[in-house]
């Protein structure tokens, strides 16, 4: 898999460093999605058409599992990163019209999942994922987190889609 988006170039966007800025597009993350604090994991798109979508998130020292994972050296759980790209991938599609607004993805797989790199508190992550196979009833997705130029984790995952 990071074969294939070891070539992706960063994509700029918007400032995520300020957080009036954070503040206002994850609010149009909040829009697309129905994770709110403490977990939602995008804060803002770069990127959506049919084949990638490419999302950010900072995770910052206030991440309610720092606490516990680990107090002496923080560290983002793998789980958490494989969350954040689903979220990211579920987001691009809401945001293109793909799907409807109040749709809920649910893990029916997680595959080929590797970590590769430890993100840190104060790290932004950058998601690149790629549409596999989307229908209305179901979603197949991979992606590679990145921060900076390295390889954090990546992944392939399905998801089951369903309403409230």
């Amino acid at each position: 898999m990071s074969d294939i988006s070891e070539n992706v170039a960063p994509v700029s966007g918007a400032d995520l460093s300020s957080p009036a800025i954070r503040a206002s597009e994850r609010s149009g993350i909040e829009r697309l999605l129905p994770h709110r604090d403490p977990f939602l994991f995008v804060d803002t798109i770069d990127v959506t058409n049919e084949s990638e979508i490419v999302a950010r998130h900072v995770f910052t020292t206030e991440e309610f599992f720092f606490k516990g994972h680990f107090p002496e050296y923080p560290v983002v759980p793998g789980v958490i990163l494989c969350e954040t790209m689903a979220q990211a991938g579920g987001a691009g599609l809401v945001k293109r019209g793909v799907m409807p607004t109040d749709a809920l993805f649910f893990f029916a797989t997680l595959d080929k999942v590797k970590f590769r790199n430890q993100v840190r508190p104060g790290d932004e992550v950058r998601m690149v994922v790629k549409n596999l196979r989307v229908s209305s009833r179901m979603i197949k997705q991979s992606g590679v987190a990145y921060v900076g130029d390295k390889i954090a984790a990546e992944a392939e995952w399905m998801c089951l889609v369903g309403g409230k």
